[in-house]
């Protein structure tokens, strides 16, 4: 039976179909087109798909159209999403608030790294449809201000990627608090171990949609291995850097992630910087300019980078090569998304070449290797290399409400800790503020 070709003949809501042709979505990627008539039907469903294949929508448009009509009670969402990082919920609930919004319906996220209170207060307000990461929900579980018995409908999103970090028991604990008898969708690039045994536990006779392989061989993606000498790459490197268009660097370390972005900016690269020791606020700050072209060039660590779901990323550089398989799909998954072409580059020194061999072998992918150097036809072939200018990149001050968030807070430096027991002098009426017609 052929998929649907339109959303229109999935029988969503009207509003809905209205809030997706405003914002140009009309034709559904093939994991939205192979799910969403089971997950419409209220059946569980697991779907394989790597990331970037839409997977958003096939889940969302399932728990929004599921959600219409009915009101939410404080602090009891609706319906759940689950995903592995803060970055990922930010942007999943950045994506369902507009259709969320044509429902008359809430969405909103509750992640670390955010005001506990006014998550809170959201969450007393009423929501619909929750998205949030399995910690900073356990806490608020925790302390009574969410309550998931009303929970009929739960998506779980990057499952593997949820496993890999030490989030199953978690998940777990928060599934076994949902209505057992409510639906469950769960998508994952892989559908093995651990993942399986959450799929066992929690679904029932679940439909199973697999779109794409567990491998990085998507035919919109080229891989390369650049042999390169330890003296040449840091200005293989910077040519590299100083391309035109959107480019993801990935290195081991957090400190090396903060040294690279400081090189290239120095050269004349826009490039920022982002791992888990930098702030949430930081961390939104980087990916919000990277997304809306600010920065074109992005450093950053594996873990980071999990959240990292950013289109029009054309070329991802391993500068230092991945630790394992998962860890290079993990990171070539940047790129190539929805459909789009994209280009996968691997750093590889003399001495890495048999373990850079392996790995790609398990990854499934057959990369095509170049010996370069800085200049080389081939690498500017390849990526689009260029030299960089060389005038150094001013680091831009943060928006004043950053730099007030950044400061120490009471009881949480010395310089109040001793004024914490003293009686506050009464405060000064305010003056009336002139009303403003």
């Amino acid at each position: 039976m052929p998929h649907p070709s339109s959303f229109a003949e999935f029988g969503l809501p009207a509003p809905l179909l209205r809030a997706l042709a405003d914002a140009g979505i009309t034709t559904p990627f093939p994991i939205q087109a192979a799910t969403l008539p089971d997950a419409l039907a209220g059946r569980d469903v697991l779907g394989r798909a790597q990331t970037g294949s839409g997977k958003t929508l096939a889940f969302g448009l399932a728990l929004l159209s599921a959600l219409d009509g009915g009101r939410p009670r404080p602090l009891r969402p609706r319906a759940l999403v689950l995903v592995p990082t803060r970055e990922l919920a930010l942007q999943v609930t950045e994506a369902l608030t507009p259709l969320a919004k044509s429902l008359g319906l809430w969405c909103r996220a509750v992640v670390g790294g955010m005001p506990f209170h006014r998550q809170v207060d959201g969450l007393r307000r009423g929501v619909d449809l929750l998205i949030a990461t399995p910690g900073r929900l356990s806490d608020h579980v925790r302390q009574g201000t969410c309550v998931l018995s009303d929970v009929r409908h739960t998506a779980i999103d990057e499952a593997d990627q949820m496993a890999d970090m030490g989030f199953l028991p978690q998940v777990r604990a928060i599934l076994d608090l949902t209505d057992r008898t409510g639906q469950r969708m769960l998508f994952s690039a892989t559908l093995d171990g651990d993942v399986d045994a959450l799929v066992r536990r929690y679904l029932t006779d679940p439909v199973t949609h697999s779109v794409a392989p567990a491998t990085a061989s998507v035919s919109t993606m080229d891989h390369h291995v650049l042999l390169v000498s330890r003296e040449d790459k840091p200005a293989v490197v910077a040519e590299v850097a100083a391309r035109d268009g959107r480019t993801i660097m990935f290195v081991r370390t957090q400190r090396q992630v903060d040294r690279l972005a400081k090189t290239l900016r120095a050269l004349g690269v826009r490039a920022g910087a982002l791992h888990g020791g930098k702030t949430q606020g930081a961390r939104n700050r980087v990916l919000g300019e990277f997304r809306d072209g600010g920065i074109p060039v992005l450093v950053a660590t594996d873990v980071a980078a999990r959240g990292i779901h950013v289109d029009g990323v054309s070329l991802v550089v391993h500068v230092d090569p991945p630790a394992d398989s998962k860890d290079y799909l993990h990171r070539a998954g940047r790129t190539a998304r929805a459909g789009e072409s994209g280009t996968v580059v691997t750093m590889v020194t003399h001495d890495q070449q048999r373990t850079v061999l392996r790995l790609t072998e398990r990854a499934g992918v057959r990369p095509t290797r170049t010996k370069v150097r800085p200049g080389h036809v081939e690498l500017v072939r390849i990526t689009g290399a260029r030299p960089p200018t060389g005038e150094p990149v001013i680091e831009r001050e943060p928006p004043a409400q950053t730099r007030r968030a950044l400061r120490p807070r009471p009881g949480r430096d010395s310089r109040f800790a001793a004024n914490r027991g003293r009686a506050r002098a009464p405060r000064r009426p305010a003056r009336a503020q002139s009303r403003v017609a």
